[in-house]
């Protein structure tokens, strides 16, 4: 099976969310570090104390400065100033927002149910083809030529999907909306600025 599959997935994926480009990952979490690391330098970055706890886990992964916020927010969010969109939960056909980097979850609870995956929806060529390019290690996914060989110039970080997660994802993406039943919210998540793990020494959030 080859990565043609991804690629006829990517442009299904885009097509019914109305994006023009989607970046098919391995999980959500990856994609929207692939987000960050990709605007790293261009935005404030903050996060809803009430979220899945990998959102501020990728930020100090990532080491960059950010803080909390009280945001009541539903279905998605923006971290911070971004213009990188936490659409983990959302699910709607046409449901794009424009000129964002939106992050879909194919987790196994989620409307499109693949066990593990997630996606990136851009706006641009040039968003499309750097973060395909991060997603699969630096390498040109449809290149003939061995890797090896090519002149690898972006730093990648192995979070691409697989041919065989691609096709169950066409296979379940037109019946996907009959399993979009609940809005999620804020409501849904503890407040994990209380735990623990961030209220170690020497972390360094956005004031």
């Amino acid at each position: 099976m080859s990565f043609s599959a991804v690629n006829e997935f990517e442009k299904q994926l885009a097509d019914w969310w109305g994006a023009p480009f989607a970046v098919a990952t391995d999980c959500c979490t990856h994609a929207i570090e692939l987000c960050l690391r990709y605007k790293r330098a261009t935005s404030i970055h903050t996060v809803p104390k009430h979220t899945y706890i990998s959102i501020p886990m990728t930020l100090e992964k990532v080491d960059l400065p950010w803080d909390w916020t009280d945001e009541e927010w539903f279905s998605f969010y923006e971290i911070g100033t971004s213009g990188i969109i936490d659409s983990a939960v959302y699910w709607k056909k046409g449901g794009y927002i424009d000129l964002s980097l939106q992050c879909l979850s194919f987790q196994f609870k989620k409307p499109l149910n693949l066990g593990r995956g997630g996606a990136i929806l851009c706006g641009t060529e040039k968003e499309y083809s750097d973060l395909k390019a991060m997603a699969y290690d630096g390498r040109d996914q449809n290149s003939n030529t061995y890797w090896g060989d090519q002149r690898i110039s972006t730093m990648g970080y192995h979070y691409y999907m697989t041919p065989e997660t691609a096709v169950m994802g066409m296979e379940r993406l037109p019946s996907s909306h009959k399993r979009a039943t609940k809005q999620w919210s804020w409501q849904d998540y503890p407040d994990c600025s209380q735990m623990p793990v961030f209220r170690k020494k020497g972390m360094m959030y956005y004031v």
